[in-house]
């Protein structure tokens, strides 16, 4: 009785794996898992504290000049 549970165990293991493995092959395979490219930024450095972040987050000053934050704008215009 022991040899059928566990022929038994052994068949819905790969019967598990041969489904998983043709989903797989159905979505694509390892390249579905990737996470979506992030598209590159332009990186600003800021004039106060030399610390660069994205220009999407990146502050524009009265100057022309981006800031990393509101407090080193008004330090830098003041």
């Amino acid at each position: 009785m022991k040899y059928l549970l566990l022929i038994a165990i052994v068949l819905l293991v790969a019967w598990l794996w041969r489904g998983n493995r043709q989903q797989d092959r159905a979505t694509g395979g390892s390249a579905a898992r990737r996470p979506p490219q992030v598209a590159q930024q332009e990186m600003i450095e800021c004039p106060v504290c030399s610390v660069h972040v994205p220009r999407s987050d990146a502050l524009p000053g009265p100057d022309g000049q981006f800031y990393c934050c509101a407090e080193h704008r008004s330090r830098a215009a003041g």
